[in-house]
């Protein structure tokens, strides 16, 4: 097997004129078990509580505290089930593939009911232009499982360079999450100091942003972008940041969104993509934070003390 191969068997191909309809269901599903989460769960910091995290398997919810129980749901993309389970040792599963989003809320409902769960949501998907409530949504139904399956490699290897990254920043930062809203993976560091508010803002962005953030993340191709790319923005952003080089020489910044972006399929032909992402994250945050004047000294780690040494090899 050449080198290149072995890189595409590690970093997965995901075309999104391919596999944007899965990702459109997807996409929906997520958010009927991301809200039944944020339903379960205290509010956190910045909406903390509200996203999944990618698992050994696909996407969990983490332990939800209920009626003396923890509840767990996980989306399965190795043997494609959804997974519903109780501390008390109650289980259910159902196969994840193709039905509408309007039957898949039915059967997740179903499910809880089975294990004495009641949980009242929104039913209406938010983030997303022209939503279609839950139990109305027949447009979307389509599952791929080849690239539902691939979409989690990527998802994982995404998570563990961002743990990687976060490892030398000392100040406040994000868990590694997964936004069922905006469909991404994101990671999120502060400087410690409030932002100043958005004129108009709604609650969720008041909440998002009342303090000053650099954020990093994987779009598996949505975002308005229409290719999985990595990206990285500042909040506020500062005067000079799109006149920034940063590395590796195939990213850049993109005008429009307003944020640094490599596109995945860069960094999986890199040689090694792993570094390339890190080179990537590590450039983009450099860039921001010295413009924005943050206290570096204070929020990062000595270098000298190598405190990155897991640093992923060449994949």
């Amino acid at each position: 097997m050449t080198t290149e191969e072995k890189v595409s068997e590690k970093w997965p191909a995901l075309p999104w004129n391919e596999w944007e309809a899965t990702a459109a269901t997807l996409h929906m599903w997520t958010q009927i078990v991301g809200k039944t989460r944020l339903a379960l769960t205290p509010l956190q910091n910045h909406w903390w509580n509200v996203p999944l995290y990618v698992s050994a398997r696909g996407l969990t919810t983490s332990a939800m505290f209920y009626k003396g129980e923890l509840l767990d749901i996980e989306f399965d993309f190795v043997s494609h089930d959804l997974h519903f389970r109780l501390s008390s040792g109650a289980n259910v599963s159902v196969p994840l593939r193709p039905q509408t989003v309007a039957d898949f809320y039915k059967e997740f409902q179903s499910c809880l009911a089975v294990l004495g769960v009641s949980v009242d949501i929104h039913p209406v998907p938010v983030e997303i232009p022209n939503p279609i409530p839950f139990a109305e949504d027949r447009t979307h139904a389509s599952y791929d499982a080849e690239y539902a399956h691939q979409f989690w490699r990527a998802l994982s290897h995404a998570d563990r360079l961002f743990k990687v990254f976060s490892s030398n920043f000392l100040g406040k930062i994000s868990p590694v999450h997964f936004f069922w809203g905006s469909f991404d993976l994101a990671v999120t560091r502060f400087s410690g100091r409030p932002a100043p508010p958005r004129v108009g803002a709604d609650l969720i962005t008041r909440e998002a942003y009342s303090h000053e953030v650099i954020s990093a993340g994987f779009w598996p191709g949505n975002g308005g972008f229409g290719s999985p790319a990595f990206y990285c923005y500042s909040a506020p952003s500062p005067t000079g940041l799109d006149k920034e080089k940063i590395q590796p020489d195939a990213a850049y910044f993109d005008g429009k969104l307003g944020e640094f972006l490599l596109k995945y399929d860069d960094a999986r032909n890199a040689a090694s993509p792993a570094d390339a992402v890190l080179e990537f994250l590590q450039s983009s945050y450099a860039a921001a934070a010295t413009l924005a004047k943050w206290d570096r000294k204070a929020l990062e780690r000595d270098p000298n003390l190598d405190m990155n040494s897991q640093k992923p090899k060449a994949r």
